[in-house]
């Protein structure tokens, strides 16, 4: 993940590009369920962004800190009512620290994906659990990856088709790697944004937990607590420090 990527064009953007993450619906759950992770206590969020979850976990009364990696993600939080309120460090969450403990550290809407090796991603976890008190949680908000629809041989998946564009994803399979590119047209021109992500399976994830010292306790299918099943399409995952 790099600032490069998400620069001040792309935080400009995203806010209205992530637009369905923001209704009701969506957000309420989430918040409701790291809320009652972290009643009145203090949360780490790893890669922070423009604050979508951090503000209203903030309104519940839990003292809310962040990474990120983008200057310019976080320009936008801070221009945001109650944006000064949120304590951010600027840089990589498999890495970087913030002073004390939490009881609560989580990263959302695929986020962890952005780290590109399984080196960092084994970071990124150690790295909660140095932040997490005893008893504490880490919470992940991932996909599954789909590649039972994949042919075989195929390099692409088509998922967005619209009347403002297209999107699609192209595989990297042995390590574990996409780009999500965004072709779309606004005002007349065309804009292209692409995203590389490193692809983790559940099991990978359970295993990274387990060397950072931390148990699996729960997995649901979304926010609301739906079973993780095998045709789940994301999941949301708490480890416990012990």
């Amino acid at each position: 993940m790099t600032a490069e990527i998400w620069d001040e064009a792309a935080a400009a953007a995203y806010d209205g590009a992530a637009a369905g993450m923001y209704a009701p619906e969506v957000l309420g759950p989430a918040v409701d369920f790291l809320a009652a992770l972290a009643p009145g206590g203090r949360a780490l969020e790893f890669a922070v962004g423009t604050g979508r979850v951090a503000l209203p976990l903030g309104e519940r009364g839990v003292t809310v800190s962040g990474i990120d990696y983008s200057p310019a993600m976080v320009d936008v939080l801070r221009g945001k009512p109650g944006g000064d309120r949120v304590e951010v460090v600027i840089g990589d969450m498999a890495s970087e620290t913030v002073p004390g403990v939490f009881d609560l550290v989580y990263v959302v809407f695929n986020s962890i994906s952005n780290l590109l090796s399984q080196g960092e991603q084994v970071a990124c976890f150690r790295n909660a659990a140095r932040h997490l008190r005893p008893g504490g949680r880490f919470v992940v908000e991932l996909y599954v990856p789909d590649l039972r629809r994949l042919p075989i041989g195929a390099l692409g998946q088509l998922f967005r088709v619209a009347d403002d564009g297209v999107s699609f994803d192209t595989f990297d399979l042995v390590p574990q790697l996409l780009v999500s590119h965004h072709y779309t047209v606004s005002g007349g021109k065309g804009h292209i944004f692409r995203t590389p992500q490193r692809f983790i399976w559940p099991s990978e994830l359970d295993l990274m937990g387990e060397l950072a010292g931390m148990r699996l306790t729960e997995r649901w299918a979304d926010w609301s607590r739906s079973p993780f099943a095998a045709d789940s399409t994301s999941h949301v995952s708490v480890w416990e420090k012990p």
